[in-house]
């Protein structure tokens, strides 16, 4: 058995089992073995009966003296074991598990481990962790450092601390050491660090070994982007493209704006790409507004003066549209024909197409992608890799391929850009177009919510300006923790009794999509006052008459998933307004909400949201695309930068490099 064989080859992992490790995206040896725990319990303190003190965790020994299924008050089942040690008699204690009476036998020595609590009006264990034994010293599920795992129906810690100690005992291999000690210098060795991890003797020695796989998982990445890039290379590019000095002059004349000094800078990145013989591999990156579309239009009609075609992707239709209508707007006067293909629209210009807008409906169509030069992905996390690859191919011969640009408008911190996408080339809008009216926040605590009210009221009718109010669910959850948390359908009730007087919509990701179009059109038309939605409204939608948005429950949004939901308001030419109701007066969300309403950078907010709530927050909710590390760190700056020091130092030395290709993926590996 090695890292890459399945866990079905795994003793006691059945067809059952497997499934359900399949649902924590455990599908080899080496999944399971870097699914580490995320607590540990000290269970070192040994202790008798009588020295057993409310609070304390302990470990006790001691034979069963009575075993019994009793009901509580409240109707519920308990099982209770009386354990009796040289010192006199505790009682432990376990709801809803009946079966326990006939695994915990009388007269049996068994090893308890659990908190110390209050059982009515006596000392007991609640719920304790428990194994039988004739020598306390061969115990290993008690009496130590426990390990706790994230879990799911099924499969417990203790089934996680059984399979993971049978591999780490039983197969040297799985621990063997890949790199040389000049690496791993102040690293513990790869045994050592599964080892502390997994079956740690004192805590001091789990951070040292979470370092150590962290640093493994982080060297594959690097590695994985480095041969991605490397294989990038030899493919050559579909049409070749001549890129004349004054193409970029004569496309900005045409527009109704000036590009920043920003743009210019990318979009000179991207031309050059765009004339060599290499197919171009780059990500843009830039905040709310900042002029991604324009930049993407120029290479388009870089494409377009080569005689050529473009295809632009958008995960949403609504994304699609707006593209659409804001490449119209550019390519009036340029005579550029642009159609539109998503599964509810078809919008073909006559004759034949220089762009293709669209969203994953346009891998189903009939077009023939033989004059495609340019493919650009936009929110390319949120596409999967099967769809991205097969537009590719489509759009290609043999091994040729078109030009790709992958934009994002999701902050991303520059740290974690160049470990995710380290086989991209990156370039990076840093500027705001001229003329943006930066957006006022205001946090709103629940005793001002309703002159806030009274104020957008003010606004509506004085100023016509329209209102987007987001809320964090679609409908209100059983959840007992999320009870209080607006959501989307219940908020479009209440703000109909709120403002009777205006036009309420309500947008949600499980309307139809005719529903989600209707919605949007009749907002964009100023057929509607309010719109009431969830974050479906983050990308995609550009209505300049909007100048407020309200955030429902703003505390449960990471600061960058804020921003760009503040994004959708300062559009046109008048002053807007980001509110931020919160349920919660704490001095932790008034003063991280403080740092959204100062800072209007995107990159500047991700970065701090990195640092206070990781990357789960930086992404929103975390998306399919986003890369999501099991042991390391994103805020680990440092051992990212070690990692990716020694990937290329790694590749600097052939023999090393296979060897270290074959511990990651297999020798029968296509990146061997």
């Amino acid at each position: 058995m090695d890292l890459h064989s399945n866990v079905s080859d795994i003793p006691g992992v059945g067809s059952i089992v497997k499934k359900r490790l399949e649902k924590l995206q455990i599908n080899t040896v080496e999944d399971l073995l870097y699914h580490i725990p995320f607590r540990y319990e000290d269970f070192r303190k040994v202790v008798t009966a009588k020295n057993a003190r409310v609070g304390d965790m302990i470990t006790l020994h001691g034979s069963i003296k009575n075993t019994a299924n009793i009901y509580t008050k409240k109707g519920r089942k308990m099982f209770i074991a009386e354990v009796e040690d040289q010192t006199g008699t505790i009682k432990c204690a376990w709801f809803s598990q009946p079966y326990l009476f006939s695994v915990i036998k009388k007269g049996h020595f068994y090893s308890f481990s659990g908190k110390v609590e209050w059982l009515g009006k006596e000392k007991a264990l609640i719920t304790p962790m428990f194994e039988e034994t004739i020598n306390p010293e061969d115990i290993s599920q008690t009496g130590s450092i426990i390990p706790i795992y994230p879990e799911t129906r099924g499969l417990t810690s203790k089934w996680f601390r059984s399979k993971v100690n049978l591999l780490i005992q039983n197969y040297d291999n799985l621990g063997r050491e890949f790199l040389p000690d000049t690496i791993i210098s102040r690293l513990p060795k790869q045994i050592e660090a599964l080892k502390n991890i997994h079956i740690p003797k004192n805590p001091e020695g789990v951070e040292p070994a979470r370092q150590r796989l962290g640093f493994n998982e982080l060297l594959k990445l690097f590695l994985q982007n480095n041969k991605r890039k490397e294989n990038w290379k030899s493919h050559k590019v579909t049409k070749h493209l001549e890129i004349q000095s004054k193409l970029l002059s004569d496309f900005k004349k045409h527009l109704p704006f000036e590009f920043t000094n920003s743009q210019n800078i990318v979009t000179d990145e991207i031309l050059s790409d765009l004339s060599q013989k290499v197919p171009m591999n780059r990500l843009l990156e830039g905040d709310v507004g900042s002029g991604k579309t324009a930049v993407a239009a120029a290479a388009c009609y870089a494409v377009f003066a080569n005689g050529f075609q473009s295809v632009i992707m958008a995960p949403t239709q609504i994304l699609a549209s707006q593209h659409y209508k804001t490449l119209n707007e550019i390519f009036k006067n340029l005579n550029v024909r642009i159609s539109l293909l998503t599964g509810h629209e078809k919008k073909v210009a006559i004759g034949k197409s220089d762009i293709f807008v669209g969203t994953h409906a346009l891998l189903h169509t009939k077009i023939n992608f033989s004059d495609v030069a340019l493919v650009v992905i936009d929110e390319q996390h949120r596409f999967g890799v099967e769809q991205r690859t097969h537009l590719i191919k489509s759009s290609g011969k043999r091994n040729a391929i078109p030009h790709i640009l992958t934009m994002t408008a999701t902050p991303i911190p520059r740290t974690i850009a160049m470990s995710l996408y380290g086989d991209l080339d990156l370039s990076v809008l840093t500027e705001m177009p001229k003329g943006r009216i930066p957006v006022t926040t205001w946090i709103v605590p629940p005793e001002k919510r309703s002159g806030g009210y009274d104020w957008i009221k003010d606004k509506i009718e004085k100023e016509k300006t329209q209102v987007y109010i987001i809320c964090p669910l679609i409908e209100e959850s059983e959840s007992d923790l999320l009870k209080e948390v607006k959501s989307a359908k219940l908020e479009y009730q209440n703000i109909k009794k709120i403002f009777p007087q205006f036009r309420i919509g309500l947008l949600h990701g499980k309307l139809k999509p005719i529903e989600k179009e209707s919605a949007i059109n009749d907002f964009k038309e100023g057929k509607i006052d309010i719109l009431v939605s969830t974050a479906v409204v983050e990308v995609g939608i550009d209505v300049a008459n909007a100048g407020i948005i309200v955030i429902e429950a703003a505390e449960r949004f990471g600061l960058a998933q804020l921003h760009q939901l503040r994004g959708r308001v300062g559009r046109g030419n008048t002053k807007s307004y980001c509110l931020l109701f919160t349920q919660s007066r704490s001095d932790k969300t008034v003063s991280r909400l403080k740092v959204l309403k100062e800072n209007h950078s995107g990159f500047t907010l991700a970065e701090m949201d990195l640092k206070m709530r990781g990357p789960g927050e930086v992404f929103g909710t975390m998306q399919s695309g986003f890369s999501n590390l099991k042991v390391a760190r994103w805020s680990d700056i440092e051992l990212i930068k070690k990692a990716k020091q020694v990937a290329e130092k790694i590749q600097l030395s052939p023999e090393l490099y296979i060897q270290v290709l074959d511990y990651y993926f297999g020798s029968d590996s296509p990146l061997n």
